[in-house]
């Protein structure tokens, strides 16, 4: 008798058993998002399940990276990854062949021969309170923290964009008004209700839309004068969310010496050396009291905030004199390593958050690429 198998999908290690925990790839990604929603996520950036193995697709095992490099992808091949968690976007300029000449093309072709995801959360994690900004903060000492920048609901409140409201006489005519603006698009929570004004019975109306259907109800209204110049038009906000967004404003709950919060954070790093500027006015001796903070490159998030100190990876030369020319120093830890440290964190939350349903590890071969000789 001839049996036909399929093949394994890779050899394993050497003495490894075969972990009997699994997660469906169409399961966890979903709770992956609920760990910290992707709208989070800043408009520019490249988020969520990047690269995908034809379904079914089970995952045992996930490789948390900073950064996926060859180094970090033939590390997750001998580890038997299943998924790779990669803080930073592998893919974030658009693709226009997946060819074996670019190393990140390579990345993909590597990932799909060995039947490995790629997940990325990157400014999701950033906004989170949860997050790498939060784990970064802990390395000042004890202190209070409030984002720099709130994030925003995914949604309005109610649906539509915009309210229009206003008032006319409850006759045949705003009856005909009525019946063409219910046969609008994407209106939503029309009603009526009779008011008085200046004396008079009338009826006021009220209504949600979207910006498309907006201009319609806008062209059709200012076709009746007295309708048209009654009608206000209320832009409606998405809610701030509290303690979700960019960067992180710090107070500690003691002042402590600008060099003193230098080898805090040197400590907090793991790294023997950080580059710095003291402000203007300032020495190594002043007291630091408010601290903002980003993960990364924080030049965007942090300028002109009123702060003793700004503590990110990178910042252009110019901010960091403008940055000091006001009096603020500056602590640069380099990119990467001002994110690096939160993946151990994060194993322990997602080993919570995932129910210990797979095995999380942390990749040995991620590191920065910049080194001080």
């Amino acid at each position: 008798m001839l049996l036909l198998c399929r093949p394994l999908r890779r050899i394993r290690a050497a003495g490894r058993p075969l972990s009997r925990s699994l997660m469906n790839l169409n399961e966890l990604v979903p709770a992956l998002n609920d760990f910290a929603s992707l709208s989070l996520a800043e408009s520019w950036d490249n988020v969520g399940l990047l690269v995908e193995p034809s379904p079914p697709h089970a995952v045992r095992t996930l490789l948390l990276t900073n950064d996926l490099t060859e180094q970090v992808m033939e590390e997750a091949v001998q580890k038997n990854a299943d998924l790779i968690l990669s803080y930073h976007p592998p893919i974030f300029a658009p693709l226009k062949r997946v060819t074996w000449k670019t190393w990140k093309e390579r990345l993909v072709v590597r990932a799909l021969e060995h039947r490995i995801g790629i997940y990325s959360p990157h400014t999701a994690y950033d906004a989170v309170p949860h997050g790498v900004n939060n784990w970064l903060s802990k390395g000042l000492g004890a202190c209070t923290s409030v984002p720099l920048h709130l994030s925003t609901a995914p949604s309005h409140p109610t649906e539509g964009t915009h309210r229009v409201e206003f008032c006319g006489d409850a006759t045949g005519h705003l009856e005909t008004v009525l019946s063409k603006i219910k046969d609008i698009p994407e209106i939503f929570c029309l009603t009526t209700l009779p008011v008085r004004v200046d004396g008079e019975e009338q009826t006021r109306v009220s209504l949600n839309c979207s910006q498309k259907a907006l201009l319609e109800v806008v062209a059709l209204l200012s076709q009746n004068s007295l309708l048209y110049c009654k009608t206000e038009i209320l832009l409606l906000q998405k809610p701030l969310l509290p303690h979700t967004g960019m960067g992180r404003l710090c107070t500690l709950s003691e002042p402590a010496s600008l060099s003193d919060i230098i080898e805090r954070i040197k400590s907090h790093l793991k790294l023997p050396h950080v580059r710095f500027a003291v402000g203007t006015g300032k020495t190594l001796d002043s007291p630091v009291k408010k601290a903002a903070l980003c993960a990364g490159s924080g030049s965007s998030i942090l300028k002109g905030m009123e702060a003793d100190l700004y503590l990110t990876g990178e910042m252009s030369h110019h901010d960091v004199l403008d940055a000091v020319a006001n009096g603020v120093s500056v602590i640069l830890c380099e990119h990467s390593n001002t994110e690096r440290g939160f993946l151990s964190e994060l194993r322990d939350m997602l080993t919570i958050h995932l129910q210990n349903k797979i095995n999380i590890i942390l990749s040995e071969k991620d590191r920065d690429p910049l080194q001080v000789v």
